[in-house]
């Protein structure tokens, strides 16, 4: 088992940068793969951004491409989405999650670990 929590999140203004953390605990392995994704009202959960926990191979989707960067720590097994240039679209609760795979892919239904969620707020 693997427990993810995030932390980070917060109502901050157009144009603004906020950065989540995700500390992962338990049985945690160098083949898994770390990946954030976040859901809005009424809208289905939806990739952000995942990173390989072995070599660092990251992956975004292309509506946050250029603004969000993810980032891990090996030695502190945690995992850092750095936000900039927020936008009101981009308000969403943010999940952290973890896939035993070293293969970086977008399926939420292929992740098994998740976090509990933290609130991004962006008002313009």
């Amino acid at each position: 088992q693997v427990q993810l929590v995030e932390s980070g999140g917060g109502l901050v203004q157009a144009g603004d940068s906020l950065r989540l953390s995700c500390a992962a605990s338990g049985r945690t392995s160098v083949y898994y793969t770390m990946g954030w994704f976040r859901q809005a009202p009424g809208k289905e959960r939806e990739f952000v951004t995942a990173i390989a926990w072995t070599g660092g191979t990251t992956y975004y989707a292309d509506s946050v491409r250029g603004r969000f960067t993810i980032s891990r720590d090996n030695t502190k097994t945690t995992v850092y989405l750095q936000m900039n240039s927020l936008k009101p679209e981009d308000t969403a609760v943010y999940y952290c999650s973890a896939r035993n795979s070293g293969r970086i892919v977008s399926d939420a239904r292929t992740y098994a670990y998740w976090g509990q969620g933290t609130q991004v707020t962006v008002s313009s």
